[in-house]
């Protein structure tokens, strides 16, 4: 099957280059996806061009101005891992949570190293809603982050650790404006507090930089570098967003809200003995 091939404008097409064309176009949308948006697709952009006129100028044989762009392009690896580490890290982190040795696959565990004991748990959302509404009625700022796959302990040691039940007064008194707490984020997970005064990355979505602020821009940021959905209470505002993959829900009812966490961690459980 593999040996047949017809010609197309002087190009021999078999079924192994077309394989291999779809595959660079799935990879193109891919990052096309994952940049859109953000502050990195214009630079891409303008990277691209940059190496398009390069092979202009080589091509017309201009020899100074094919000097100057090529230097740029001898650095040219150095300069897409530095601009583009976010997005490299994000497109990692998709690759290795869908890849057959992820953490979470389970015909990984059938390896005796990987044997665990597993238990049900359960997060009160209801408490971290109430908790919320009694900010937002307060005007006093929160931002509350629940990972999905992944602990997030890079995140959890910029801040202090906790690991403490889940309770209303507990997140009130965190997020109390006179609380050395209150200024970082909170992470959940596990049906625990795993840690508070977390510092997030923020969005550098150009669209969106100046229509929010610090803590917003935080949530946003956490959740377009990880697949953690985060919850966000405004002090200007006194309301409760709901942030995931980088969109954010305003106006929600805290009935809603909790719908949502419901749906994604329905499932919950937590490992122990690794």
């Amino acid at each position: 099957m593999f040996d047949s091939q017809f010609e197309f404008l002087s190009y021999k097409i078999t079924p192994v280059i077309v394989i291999d064309l779809l595959l660079v176009l799935f990879l193109c949308f891919q990052l096309f996806k994952l940049l859109k948006g953000s502050l990195a697709f214009n630079i891409l952009i303008g990277l691209i061009t940059i190496y398009m006129f390069w092979l202009v100028v080589r091509y017309f044989e201009m020899p100074l101005m094919s000097g100057v762009l090529g230097e740029f392009a001898k650095v040219g690896i150095i300069a897409v891992l530095i601009v583009f580490q976010q997005e490299i890290r994000k497109f990692l982190l998709v690759i290795g949570n869908s890849s057959l040795l992820g953490e979470n696959k389970k015909w990984w565990n059938i390896f005796p190293w990987k044997w665990k004991i597993q238990e049900t748990f359960h997060t009160p959302f209801d408490e971290i809603l109430e908790a919320c509404r009694d900010l937002a009625s307060q005007k006093s700022g929160a931002i509350i982050v629940f990972p999905i796959t992944s602990e997030m302990k890079f995140i959890a040691a910029s801040g202090e650790a906790l690991d403490s039940i889940i309770s209303r007064r507990l997140l009130l008194s965190i997020f109390n404006k006179t609380s050395p707490l209150h200024d970082g984020a909170v992470i959940i997970s596990g049906g625990k507090i795993k840690a508070a005064n977390c510092v997030l990355p923020l969005s550098e979505n150009p669209q969106i930089v100046n229509k929010y602020g610090l803590r917003h821009l935080s949530g946003i940021g956490i959740t377009e570098q990880t697949d953690a959905v985060c919850l966000v209470v405004s002090e200007e505002k006194g309301t409760i967003s709901f942030v995931k993959e980088g969109k954010i829900e305003e106006g929600l009812l805290a009935e809603e809200i909790i719908d949502k966490l419901n749906a994604l961690f329905s499932k919950e459980m937590v490992t122990i003995g690794e």
